[in-house]
């Protein structure tokens, strides 16, 4: 039997073999770790407590409060100094000087040598001062005793006591004696007081004008989210521009840079203020450097405007308050009055707000018209909303292509004479024969305008959504002539520039709206024929001044700085027809929204108030034609039409066969089907019933060609 055996020790050679006995071998626990010396707890312990909140928390507001005890004992020391110095005229003339301003800096110093002067005389009076004070005295005290015995003397003859002479004097010394002894009493506490008293103001004034550094300014108050717009605060973000010229001229004013900025204006949801630039600092050294600006002024990029007034070396800034921009505006008049009506040529089409909150209207009277952005911009809305103002009166006719063709113009059927909608070559061509019958009736009121000058022509108003598909179509003619491109020989180009040329006088109007603006697909002629020229978000500067043009754009215009899909609807306008601004070139419109349900609303008022309008949804250019059966197309659901609008319908169906017929032409065509003219209530009618009743003869016997 093997014995076992403990072995405590450790053993040097271990018996082996089989009878060697077990030898169980027994570990000492591990060592304990070393305890964590005292000092090292203790400096843990500290620097939690140092870089605890309420550590730093606290700190910053006892430094706070002791800078502002600092601050405000410089602010007193400089007050004091200035108003026994001309050093408030120096400081003011050398700002002068650095802002390029002589004629403020003679005034500053004239003003500074008439308060040399007037120093010079009072210290010269000191000298003489003591002595007349001292005879002042005397006589004062000589008169002031005489008066009082004088007082002794009644007062003594009026009780028949002769002590009463020197009562007056004895008050008087009584008075003295007490006011004396009440100064001994707070004399004391007055010096012990006082010091404090005094650290207790200079307190007060540091903290009124926040002289302390920013680092020891509480949290919420170093967050300058939002925080309002001061002169201080516009001349630091100046400053800190990265401007060396302007930060050194702003040095050199001392504390009077905001002698550079004009009133600081309320203006709508921000405000403005005119920044007249030192000499030797241009404006687009401050235009270039919108973001920093901004940034600076605690605003983001897009909060801040930067314009360019009528006065040389000025910049106009526009600061929105923090968040007001996201905020959408309020609906449009056309929504919530029911009632509102438009006038074409006096009237303007409510499009928006302004940056200052104020309403920005559109005179749309003989002005071609340009909107173009990115996509998904609102473009079509913008467009849109003109469109349904002026449809609200009833002598502007509308010819409507909608190359998008998803039914945001829909709502226009039975308004419009012509629509089309779709985004193929087809309706590209449609597109373009809409547009050239529009150059033909522009054609025909120009020859009528030659005959008599004071014809007048009802408006008309040929718009294009997506017109870049129009100018990118590669579809070409039976001549081989494209209806696309921007070369002499595109059908819709050379269309589109002949009524830039001519139609505004006669009033037929072009409206465009394309994507994303090239030269392929906006090309520079039809671009710089638009009257009006709006642009929303757009991606680069290029890009903008094609659509604005560059007078708009080194004036300050800067669509390609508005937030893609974040100012939807925010268009930078350059256009006679809105009120801008004195000296600029361009404004920011942020325009009403019209869904879809209010502007069908709106476009059944428009209908209201018109006979009914055949709508049609493409051009016919066919020249011979049955007279008859495009009659009884026009006259659509109506039971009779006057013999005037069945002209003017017959126009708009095929102006090269019917845009100049005549009353004559109308009745050679319908005398003997039974359907003639007829007077009804005065007026010659045509009847719709008739009308079938003669397209069903005809059909065996032939048709009434419009050329016979």
């Amino acid at each position: 039997m093997t014995e076992n055996v403990i072995n405590l020790h450790k053993p040097t050679d271990p018996p082996t073999g089989p009878d060697a006995p077990t030898v169980l071998t027994v570990v000492p626990d591990p060592a304990p770790a070393p305890a964590v010396p005292l000092w090292i707890r203790s400096g843990r312990a500290i620097r939690t407590a140092v870089t605890h909140d309420v550590t730093k928390t606290s700190a910053r507001a006892a430094a706070r409060h002791a800078l502002y005890v600092y601050g405000g004992t410089r602010i007193v020391t400089r007050r004091a100094w200035e108003a026994r110095t001309p050093a408030r005229y120096e400081r003011l003339m050398r700002a002068a000087e650095a802002a390029g301003n002589l004629e403020e800096a003679r005034e500053w110093e004239e003003r500074g040598q008439h308060f040399r002067e007037a120093r010079h005389r009072r210290r010269m009076d000191l000298l003489h001062s003591p002595v007349e004070a001292a005879k002042g005295a005397a006589v004062s005290a000589g008169t002031g005793v005489g008066l009082l015995v004088a007082l002794g003397v009644c007062m003594a003859i009026a009780t028949k006591d002769a002590t009463e002479v020197i009562t007056p004097l004895m008050a008087v010394i009584k008075l003295i004696n007490l006011m004396i002894t009440i100064v001994q009493v707070v004399w004391g506490p007055a010096v012990t007081i006082g010091p404090f008293l005094a650290l207790l103001a200079l307190w007060s004034v540091g903290a009124h004008q926040k002289a302390a550094p920013s680092w020891s300014m509480p949290e919420q108050q170093r967050s300058s989210d939002g925080e309002p717009i001061t002169p201080s605060i516009v001349v630091k973000a100046l400053r800190d521009l990265g401007v060396p010229a302007l930060r050194n001229a702003i040095k050199e004013m001392g504390d009077a840079g905001a002698a550079m900025l004009g009133p600081i204006r309320i203006a709508g949801c921000g405000v403005e203020v005119d920044v007249t630039l030192p000499s030797g600092v241009s404006t687009i050294e401050v235009q270039n450097r919108r973001r920093k600006l901004a940034e600076n002024l605690t605003r983001h990029e897009h909060e801040v405007f930067i314009m360019l007034p009528v006065a040389a070396r000025t910049v106009r800034l526009w600061i929105a308050d923090s968040g007001a921009l996201d905020e959408p505006i309020g609906p449009s008049p056309l929504v919530t009055d029911e009632t509102a009506t438009a006038d074409y040529k006096k009237g303007k089409a409510p499009w928006g707000q302004d940056l200052r909150g104020d309403a920005a209207a559109l005179s749309l009277f003989q002005r071609h018209l340009l909107v173009t952005g990115l996509s998904n911009q609102g473009k079509t809305a913008s467009l849109r909303a003109l469109a349904l103002w002026a449809a609200l009166d009833k002598t502007v006719e509308f010819r409507i292509a909608d190359l998008k063709g998803v039914g945001d113009w829909g709502m226009f059927d039975g308004l419009a004479s012509v629509l089309i909608q779709g985004p193929t070559d087809d309706d590209v061509v449609d597109a373009t024969w809409m547009v050239e019958d529009a150059l033909e009736e522009m054609n025909r009121r120009i020859s009528v305008r030659q005959q008599d000058p004071k014809a007048v022509f009802d408006p008309l108003v040929v718009i294009v959504d997506e017109a870049q598909v129009a100018f990118m179509c590669p579809v070409k003619d039976d001549q081989k002539n494209p209806y696309g491109g921007s070369k002499a020989t595109s059908r819709y180009f050379m269309a589109v520039r002949r009524i830039h040329n001519q139609g505004r006088a006669v009033d037929v109007l072009m409206w465009q709206g394309t994507q994303n603006p090239t030269d392929q697909n906006l090309p520079k002629l039809v671009r710089e024929g638009a009257h009006t020229r709006a642009s929303l978000a757009l991606g680069t500067e290029s890009q903008a001044r094609m659509a604005l043009g560059d007078k708009a754009v080194d004036g300050g215009a800067a669509p390609h700085l508005l937030r893609q899909g974040l100012d939807k609807g925010t268009l930078v306008v350059a256009s006679d027809g809105i009120t801008v601004p004195a000296g600029q070139a361009s404004i920011t419109v942020r325009t009403h929204y019209i869904n879809d349900d209010d502007a069908k609303a709106i476009c059944e008022r428009a209908k209201a108030l018109r006979n009914g309008v055949t709508t049609l949804r493409a051009v016919d250019r066919d020249e011979e034609r049955d007279a008859l059966a495009d009659i009884a197309t026009v006259l659509g659901t109506d039971t009779r039409v006057l013999t005037q609008e069945v002209l003017k319908r017959l126009a708009v169906l095929a102006p090269s066969v019917y845009g100049e017929w005549s009353f004559i032409d109308l009745k050679r065509v319908l005398d003997g089907t039974g359907a003639e003219p007829y007077k009804s209530d005065g007026r010659m009618v045509v009847a719709a019933d008739r009308i079938s009743r003669a397209l069903a003869d005809h059909d065996d016997t032939g048709s009434a060609s419009a050329s016979e």
